[in-house]
């Protein structure tokens, strides 16, 4: 990696949202491995006070520098308006994880401008890494310069994935997609924070990643960062991805097609 300092049109909002990420970042680790508060969303998607806190920090201090921004979160319903630009954020992706005490977890950070994605940060406070990207601008790690991998084909790569929290009783589980690329890849890793997988797609360390019932907020900085590494993201059929379709693919370009059929593939036998 090689450290540039290029300038964007979009500096000011990525500082910003660096602040707010860190600001929920050194929250998280003071309050990790203690007792927390669990509430539950469904039979398996909890939420904490850690979760909550960490949001009204990260709002608190983005609408405090962008006060007629319109925001997106996880954990809370906010009023939108006619600004062109749009937060979408994810206090802590891997809520499962930190309420077990288990240190995989970040806060991620996007931003829209007239629907576009112009900057992104993925923050895990545990190893203290910071990702960071803005349109036309490049992805970086502390500052680093990110490129994806440049494995190929299919056999020799290490993909990313996750599971819905409702895959026991919904047929739409993923789990035809993990056998069939289990088969076929060097390996697969599920470590339960989608935003961390494509941050590491876009460092290289993955060289591809597909999940699907994701929300806007898990994927938004990472789409980002993914696309400024010199990566590609699609949706599951290789059409351009919608950040609310929920189905992503993303990787570092060269097993993109083969990822592609595969999913083509496990859809046209009836399962997925």
């Amino acid at each position: 990696m090689r450290r540039v300092a290029d300038m964007t049109a979009y500096d000011d909002y990525l500082r910003e949202a660096v602040v707010a990420a860190r600001i929920a970042g050194s929250y998280q680790k003071s309050r990790f491995a203690s007792s927390l508060n669990i509430e539950m969303k469904g039979d398996k998607d909890l939420v904490t006070e850690v979760d909550k806190e960490s949001e009204r920090l990260i709002v608190a201090h983005l609408h405090s520098r962008f006060p007629d921004h319109n925001i997106v979160a996880e954990e809370g319903d906010y009023p939108q308006g006619g600004s062109p630009c749009r937060w979408i954020i994810d206090p802590v992706d891997g809520t499962t994880n930190y309420a077990h005490g288990y240190p995989w977890f970040c806060s991620s950070i996007g931003l829209e401008l007239s629907g576009e994605l112009v900057a992104g940060v993925i923050y895990n406070p545990v190893y203290d890494e910071l990702f960071t990207a803005t349109k036309g601008g490049g992805a970086y790690l502390n500052g680093n310069r990110l490129f994806v991998s440049a494995s190929a084909p299919l056999k020799n790569s290490l993909l990313g994935t996750g599971f819905p929290y409702d895959c026991a009783t919904d047929p739409a589980n993923n789990f035809a997609n993990f056998i069939a690329f289990q088969k076929q890849a060097r390996g697969i890793r599920r470590a339960g924070a989608a935003a961390l997988d494509l941050a590491y797609v876009a460092a290289g360390r993955l060289d591809g990643f597909w999940e699907l019932k994701l929300k806007a907020w898990d994927v938004a900085a990472g789409v980002l960062l993914v696309r400024e590494a010199g990566g590609m993201v699609t949706s599951f059929d290789g059409s351009p991805y919608d950040l609310f379709a929920g189905r992503f693919v993303a990787s570092n370009g060269l097993i993109h097609g083969e990822m592609v059929a595969m999913l083509a593939s496990v859809a046209s036998a009836g399962a997925e």
